[in-house]
């Protein structure tokens, strides 16, 4: 029997539609669990190595196989970074990280078989990182010569560009690097510590012995001439390596309990400048994430020697609430997003939603809220500022535009991304060499193969987006865009209407 419903109860509802309509939102309500499914899937075309027969996209074959040759090494397996095939260990390690921080904080809002897409997804890369770190005193940053492979426009499964491998030896530093790759693994072990503990272990273990290596012989690893021609100017460490000690260590901290990282943490600050750039998150400057991490043991702990670094995390998240005085300090498109020069800013808008849910989890727990001067901000405005980058890359933007490819009816057909762009093998089983991609990468035609789940680098500080894969600044994915992305997208599947 059909509902009795009367004109009292109709015409609201109508009203409402017609405002949220009239203000240009949408009037329904995205689908975030099948937004998480995809940017998890993502990975699996950023594969290197020798594929599994559970892959998912099929228009992607076993790459990479010889990598570490040169060495007598087997490094296999990893990511491509972004639109390349390139495997460049700082990002790498970030996203790896990233990744286990989602599982870590909101692995318990994931659909069970989500939590397993993502678990897979962090082992795919702490495989490849133990390996970077399995010799003593030596750690592997880098396979791929980046000049020659930018110079080609060749899918991952033809390269036949050199695969130099770029390895630091101590007592040359790569503090930045060892430090990352102390976090990603300290992160991923408590991934794994109730799944698989013999692999937590080992991931921990290794964790300590990479700390070690960033601690004992400091500096940055783009300072060594044999590895600065090809890390930089791609993935150089532009803002010194400091932060990653003390980002290593408050991981350490975080997975082990152990006092000895506590220690680090709190007389090391100082000296390695914590209180610096601490409006700043990505792949190679951690100040902000170090803070938001380190604030959970000051907020629910009530370890108080830490208050300097709640201090500068809650700092940061006042200037993200435009009602706040500090909020001068961000910029915004008139769309909404938050901005940043120097592109792919979509990775900003990722890292940022994902600080903003993860410090509203701790004020949710103990029930208190961010003194920002002239007004007190909330778990619930944190949260509602998230959401507002999130359904902005999900469509809710003045271009109509979703910028995860594969989610929704329109989104990107042509993103800077080799692998995508190029017939698949299955399909063109021919080799194509370095220069005969160039008519595909040349071709205004939409992309082959849909690498679901991208999340592209996005608009211009104006919100306008052109579908070109010519400008990598906006078109090109990348791992470190998607892995803070699928804890915000764990949050909002589980609590759609914060």
């Amino acid at each position: 029997m059909a509902p009795n419903l009367s004109l009292r109860n109709v015409v609201p509802s109508l009203c409402l539609l017609l405002v949220l309509i009239g203000r240009g939102q949408r009037a329904w309500a995205h689908d975030y669990v099948d937004a998480l499914s995809k940017a998890i899937l993502f990975f699996e075309g950023q594969r290197s190595g020798f594929l599994p027969e559970d892959q998912r996209l099929k228009w992607r074959a076993h790459s990479g196989l010889s990598d570490g040759w040169t060495h007598n090494v087997d490094l296999t397996g990893g990511y491509y970074d972004a639109g390349d095939n390139v495997k460049f260990g700082f990002p790498m390690a970030f996203t790896t990280t990233m990744l286990s921080w989602s599982v870590v904080e909101f692995g318990e809002m994931m659909p069970p078989e989500e939590l397993r897409n993502a678990r897979v997804a962090i082992r795919w890369a702490t495989d490849y990182l133990l390996k970077t770190v399995s010799q003593p005193n030596r750690i592997f940053v880098q396979v791929g010569d980046p000049i020659s492979d930018h110079n080609c426009w060749e899918r991952p499964e033809d390269m036949d560009t050199s695969r130099a491998v770029y390895a630091v030896d101590a007592p040359n530093p790569a503090s930045d690097v060892a430090g990352e790759t102390a976090a990603a693994l300290a992160a991923s072990s408590m991934v794994f510590r109730s799944s698989d503990p013999g692999y937590s272990e080992t991931l921990l273990r290794n964790a300590v012995k990479a700390f070690q290596l960033a601690d004992n012989y400091r500096g940055a690893y783009s300072d060594n001439s044999d590895v600065k021609g090809g890390v930089c100017p791609f993935y150089c460490d532009f803002d010194g390596y400091q932060d990653e000690l003390l980002w290593g260590a408050a991981w350490l901290r975080r997975a082990t309990k152990d006092d000895n990282f506590l220690n680090y943490i709190q007389s090391n600050g100082k000296t390695l400048g914590a209180e610096d750039n601490i409006n700043e998150f990505g792949w190679d400057n951690k100040h902000a994430g170090l803070n938001v991490l380190v604030s959970k043991e000051v907020v629910e702990g009530n370890v108080y020697s830490l208050e300097s670094y709640k201090a500068s995390a809650e700092s940061f998240l006042c200037t993200l609430i435009p009602e706040t005085a500090a909020s001068s300090h961000i910029e915004y498109s008139p769309g909404g997003l938050i901005y940043r020069p120097g592109g792919s800013n979509l990775q900003h808008a990722t890292s940022i939603a994902f600080l903003e849910l993860v410090y509203a989890n701790y004020l949710s727990r103990t029930s208190q809220a961010i003194n920002c001067g002239n007004v007190y901000v909330s778990a619930q405005t944190l949260r509602q500022q998230a959401k507002k980058q999130v359904d902005y890359i999900l469509g809710d933007n003045p271009m109509r535009l979703s910028y995860m490819i594969g989610y929704g009816s329109n989104y990107p057909q042509r993103i800077h991304h080799r692998g995508s762009s190029l017939p698949s093998v299955k399909d063109h089983p021919q080799v194509i060499a370095c220069k005969e991609g160039s008519t595909y990468f040349n071709s205004t035609g939409p992309n082959p193969n849909v690498l679901v789940g991208a999340v592209v680098g996005g608009p211009g500080q104006d919100d306008v987006y052109v579908d070109d894969r010519a400008d990598f600044r906006k078109s090109e994915p990348t791992t470190y865009i998607n892995a803070p992305f699928v804890g915000v997208l764990a949050y909002f599947a589980a609590n759609p209407n914060p």
